[in-house]
């Protein structure tokens, strides 16, 4: 990291095919009941990029939760798409962290951390950025129940998601949006809804290696009883070399499903 940010012009700007991430996420929200819930989301990301249009990204989180009153499982990566700062680039995707009652039957004060769920994604590019169109790219992911149901680090259900990306360049601002839908899988013991979501917002190319955004993130109720999702983030994007980048954000919780406030910070590597 040292050596980075003292010799940042050593990197290369070409866009290599493969790419590593480490990432560390932190949120806390009462989530309409009377105790406080801590979460930390930790994934370990790999991407492949096999050509032009087609990328690849596998996810694999560590997560903790302070008590299992809630299940904060409805986490998303910090980044997809392409690694590059250079333009075009992706916008932002993924909600924020949300929750649902825990049906554990374990002491539900206690902590829990563990492997959380596994998530597999694809996206590919339909439409390249034009003068007076955007540049459209419909994504898939399924989410591997891989987290323990038990101690409330996931649903023990499979989701399957798509959405569509449109993102577009003015000068050196970014404009993109991004709606989805999500098919949960059916839980004897969890009310769980497939749902709705849209992402949006706008970034500003301040130099070639740093880019500011603001991002809306929304979705419909996850679960019967509950209501929406509703947040707004600030994230820093900054490309330290042509193959490290760094991000981090820092967010607000708008509606009660939604955690009260969080922050994430992540490294990539692009090989």
């Amino acid at each position: 990291m040292l050596f980075c940010l003292l010799f940042p012009s050593l990197g290369t700007t070409a866009a290599p095919p493969v790419s590593i991430g480490l990432g560390f996420e932190f949120t806390s929200g009462t989530y309409g009941t009377s105790t406080r819930t801590d979460a930390v989301y930790a994934p370990f990301t790999i991407g492949y990029t096999p050509g032009e249009r087609w990328d690849f990204f596998l996810e694999v989180p560590y997560v903790y939760q302070s008590n299992t009153n809630v299940i904060a499982g409805q986490f998303r990566q910090m980044r997809s798409g392409q690694t590059t700062m250079a333009r075009p680039a992706m916008g932002g995707s993924g909600m924020g962290g949300s929750a649902v009652s825990s049906s554990s039957n374990t002491d539900p004060s206690r902590s829990r951390s563990g492997l959380g769920d596994i998530t597999l994604k694809t996206g590919y590019i339909l439409i390249h950025e034009g003068n007076f169109w955007p540049r459209v790219r419909p994504n898939i992911s399924v989410k591997f129940p891989t987290a323990d149901k038990e101690d409330g680090l996931g649903t023990g259900e499979f989701d399957e998601a798509l959405a569509v990306e449109f993102t577009k360049w003015f000068g050196n601002w970014l404009v993109f949006v991004e709606p989805g839908y999500t098919i949960q899988g059916k839980s004897a013991d969890i009310p769980l809804k497939n749902y709705v979501s849209c992402n949006g917002g706008f970034g500003y190319q301040v130099t070639d290696n740093l880019r500011p955004l603001f991002i809306l993130k929304g979705s419909t109720p996850l679960a019967e009883d509950e209501t929406g999702l509703f947040e707004a983030r600030l994230k820093l994007r900054y490309q330290i070399t042509g193959h490290t980048g760094m991000e981090g954000y820092v967010a607000k919780g708008l509606s009660t499903s939604s955690p009260e406030y969080g922050s994430g910070v992540a490294l990539f590597y692009d090989f």
